[in-house]
This record gives structure tokens, C-alpha cells and sequence, in this order.
């Protein structure tokens, strides 16, 4: 059965994009057919994550307006077989975009894909909303630091009561940094309020990727590629062991 998945956050700057694209890169090279989804209207960036800037010429609101198919709006990738991207508008719509075609948008994507991971926009405005309507499970993605989780916490609480499985990604963790904050994983859980799917560490390697858009998974095996693998094992119902950071 198909999943659809918002990857959301409270604020900007916790990497929800590069999980986005990390965990999704994981779950094709698992041997799912995934869909991702740039919901960030105006300021799309998961292009750039799975080197695909060059390639994504439509977008979701072409689909929703029924100006284009999604099969030909969705973007696979050269080199990850099973991975598909459908970007976002470079410019805001002049209407307001409908829940309900959303909706239609997922349920067919939902006959195609296995799974369909959503990049929503930081903040709880119309476009987290969008994202949101037709979800089946919700990752929070927070960094440790206290205004991150603070507005991680809000997040939840609009979720609650509309998506039934909600859970917690702590990414950009530095063991040191927190050591010296003489704070741990499980207070970040307890402030969000949200079971832990997984953590991520502080990696260069993912900037690095990012900026020569290169999917992490095919340049690197270790810190951040390693957590997103194991994240995407989790989303299959596998039991994985937390990592260990130094």
C-alpha cells in the first residue's frame, strides 16, 4: 500500500530539505518507487539536493491546473532507478491552490508510487497546509537548539488530529555541542512531544552534495548517508538501531 509522507518543520534551517531528498534517495536504492514532492513554492530547492535543477521543467501546480500529466511532470532521476521528483512553481500562483485537487494529485500518485515523500514549506502558512491535506504520516524535522524545537512544538499541534502517525527527526545533531548544553536526544524528544525515527549528524558532506547536486547516497557511506539509510529502513517497518555519535 502507497504511504504519503509530509516532511515538515517549524522554522527554516534544519535541513528538512536534505532529509527530503537524503531519505527518499534511500528508499529507491531500497527498490521502492518514490515520489518526492517540492511543496516550497517560490523557493524550491529539492531540485538541487537530487541534482535535477536542469531536468524539472513542470511543476505541481502544471498537474494540479491540469496543464500537464503527472507522468510527464515527474522527473526520474538519471542514476537512482525508482526515483522521481515533481517539483515546485520558481513563482506564486495568482489563485489560491485547492485542498481537493491536492488530494486527486496524491490518490494518483498513490497508484504509481510507493512512496510520496512532500518537502513542505518551514512555517504553518498555506503551502504546510497543502502538504499536509492528504498526508498519511508526518516527520518533524527539529535541530537541538531551543528555538527550533520550540516552534517544532507548534507544528505538532496543528498536525494532531490530522495526521494519525507523527514523528520526530533530530537532524544536525553535534555531540559536543550538546555535551556543552548539558542536554541529550531524549530531552529533545520530550520537548516535541514526538517519538524519535530517527537522528542525523552535523555532516559537511551534505552541503558539499548538495551544492554539486550529487545525492548524498552516491558519494558517501558514512554520518549523514548512514542515518538517512537507516530512517528510510524505519519507514519500511524495519527495526534499526539508533546511531551512535561520537
Amino acid at each position: 500500500m502507497s504511504t504519503a509522507i509530509v516532511i515538515t518543520s517549524g522554522k527554516g534551517g534544519t535541513g528538512k530539505t536534505s532529509l527530503t531528498g537524503g531519505v527518499a534517495s534511500c528508499l529507491a536504492a531500497l527498490g521502492h518507487r518514490v515520489l518526492c514532492i517540492d511543496m516550497d513554492i517560490g523557493l524550491r530547492n529539492l531540485d538541487l539536493t537530487l541534482g535535477l535543477s536542469d531536468r524539472a521543467l513542470m511543476d505541481f501546480t502544471d498537474v494540479l491546473s491540469g496543464r500537464c500529466t503527472l507522468e510527464r511532470a515527474a522527473v526520474p532521476h538519471p542514476e537512482i532507478q525508482g526515483l522521481f521528483l515533481l517539483t515546485a512553481p520558481v513563482n506564486l500562483p495568482g489563485t489560491p491552490l485547492d485542498e481537493a485537487a491536492m488530494k486527486a494529485l496524491l490518490r494518483q500518485a498513490r497508484e504509481q508510487y510507493d512512496y510520496i515523500l512532500m518537502d513542505s514549506p518551514a512555517g504553518l502558512g498555506e503551502g504546510f497546509r497543502l502538504a499536509c491535506c492528504g498526508a498519511d504520516r508526518a516527520v518533524v524535522v527539529s535541530t537541538t537548539d531551543a528555538s527550533a524545537l520550540r516552534d517544532a512544538q507548534r507544528t505538532v499541534a496543528v498536525l494532531r488530529g490530522r495526521i494519525p502517525r507523527i514523528h520526530l527527526v533530530v537532524n544536525r545533531v553535534q555531540p559536543k555541542l550538546l555535551r556543552r548544553l548539558h542536554t541529550t536526544i531524549d530531552d529533545a524528544m520530550d520537548t516535541a512531544g514526538l517519538p524519535l525515527l530517527g537522528i542525523v549528524p552535523e555532516d559537511p558532506q551534505v552541503l558539499l552534495c548538495a551544492n554539486q547536486g550529487t545525492p548524498l547516497i552516491l558519494r558517501a557511506s558514512r554520518g549523514a548517508a548512514i542515518a538517512y539509510l537507516n530512517i528510510a529502513r524505519r519507514l519500511l517497518g524495519q527495526r534499526v538501531p539508533l546511531m551512535k555519535l561520537h
